[in-house]
C-alpha cells in the first residue's frame, strides 16, 4: 500500500538502517508538491536517479501556507498520499518547520537534491551533508512547469 510510505521522524530510522545496511544510497528532497504535474515528477525522477532510496520531505499544510498564502490546495494527507503513489518515492516524511534542516539532520542523507533554481549554498542542509562527505546537487528543472502557473491558468 501507498500509505506504508508515508512515515513518521520516529518510523524513519528503521527504514533508513535498513537501507544502508544493505549498502544503498539514501537522497533526500523536499517540497510542498501542492499539485502534482510534469515538473514535479520528472524533477523526483531524476532525484531517485542519483541514488538508490529517495525519501522526500513533504511540508505540512501549516508550513506551506507560511511559505504560500492562501495554499495549499490539497491537504498534507492528500498530498502525502498521492507522493507515496510514486514507484521511485521511497518514503514520504511530513515536516512543520520553516526548513527541512531538521530532518535532513534526522535522515543524514548521502545526497541531498534540489532544482537548479537553487545554487548549492543555498539549499538548506548542504552544510551537514557535504561535511559528512555526502553530496549536494541540483537537477534540471522542465521549463514551464509550476504549480503557481497551474493556479493562475485555473483562474483564468
Amino acid at each position: 500500500m501507498t500509505a506504508d510510505k508515508i512515515l513518521t521522524s520516529e518510523q524513519l530510522p528503521a527504514a533508513l538502517a535498513a537501507w544502508r545496511a544493505a549498502g544503498e544510497r539514501v537522497v533526500f528532497t523536499n517540497g510542498c508538491f501542492d499539485l502534482l504535474h510534469l515538473g514535479h515528477v520528472d524533477y523526483l525522477e531524476k532525484a531517485r536517479a542519483l541514488g538508490d532510496r529517495l525519501v522526500v520531505g513533504l511540508n505540512t499544510d501549516a508550513s506551506v501556507s507560511a511559505l504560500k498564502p492562501g495554499r495549499p490546495l490539497q491537504d498534507q494527507t492528500s498530498r502525502a498520499r498521492i507522493m507515496a503513489a510514486l514507484a521511485f518515492v521511497d518514503a514520504v516524511v511530513l515536516f512543520g518547520e520553516d526548513t527541512p534542516l531538521q530532518l535532513i539532520e534526522l535522515v543524514q542523507p548521502d545526497i541531498l537534491v534540489k532544482g537548479d533554481d537553487y545554487s548549492i549554498a543555498g539549499i538548506v542542509g548542504h552544510e551537514l551533508v557535504l561535511e559528512r562527505g555526502g553530496q549536494v546537487l541540483t537537477v534540471p528543472l522542465v521549463a514551464g512547469y509550476s504549480t503557481s502557473r497551474i493556479v493562475a491558468k485555473a483562474r483564468g
